[in-house]
């Protein structure tokens, strides 16, 4: 029996700190999605810097399926990082981790967002559209493994409460159930 896209998009996803044992499944996604993957040792030093970073996971059944990060630099926050397993993509998991990390973020003093995203890939940046990005600008060559530009998005004024229902809207649309752990907030 196949099922139908709402049995599909009907996910319990559980968003929680991204901790060392995480980093298995992380490493797992990290390998398949990008062409020059972040290294343990990366993702450890990273998760030192507890005062200016929030790293998150995204678990179905246990299982990681998907991560994301943000550096915190004063008012602002710099996305670092996001994927999805291929397996789980088209399922709203991207979303829910950029829900959980704006808000986190904005909990965290934040009054602008930023992030860099690969020119070829139109769907994240459908979907930091939906957040309220806006292109700012191109880095020739960021992405030094292909060679390919970056785009540079900002999302403006995110503490602001207009951003808070944005991010609203962009909740009550999901379906299935999203848990986020209480210490991220």
């Amino acid at each position: 029996m196949i099922a139908s896209r709402d049995e599909l998009d009907a996910l319990d996803v559980d968003i929680v700190s991204m901790r060392r044992r995480h980093l298995r499944g992380v490493l797992r996604i990290e390998a398949q999605v990008y062409p020059r993957p972040w290294t343990l040792g990366l993702f450890m030093s990273e998760l030192a810097l507890r005062t200016t970073r929030i790293y998150l996971v995204a678990k179905v059944n246990g299982t990681v399926v998907g991560y994301a990060g943000l550096m915190l630099t004063g008012d602002d926050g710099h996305v670092t990082t996001i994927a999805v397993d291929p397996a789980w993509h088209r399922r709203s998991v991207g979303a829910r981790l950029l829900l959980a990390l704006s808000r986190a973020g904005i909990a965290r003093g934040c009054h602008g967002l930023t992030l860099e995203v690969r020119m070829s890939n139109e769907p994240a940046q459908a979907m930091y559209r939906r957040f309220g990005y806006a292109p700012a600008g191109v880095r020739k060559g960021y992405y030094a493994e292909t060679n390919e530009d970056a785009l540079v998005m900002w999302a403006h004024d995110v503490d602001l409460p207009a951003y808070g229902q944005r991010l609203a809207t962009i909740e009550s649309a999901l379906t299935g159930i999203t848990t986020i752990e209480g210490g991220i907030l």
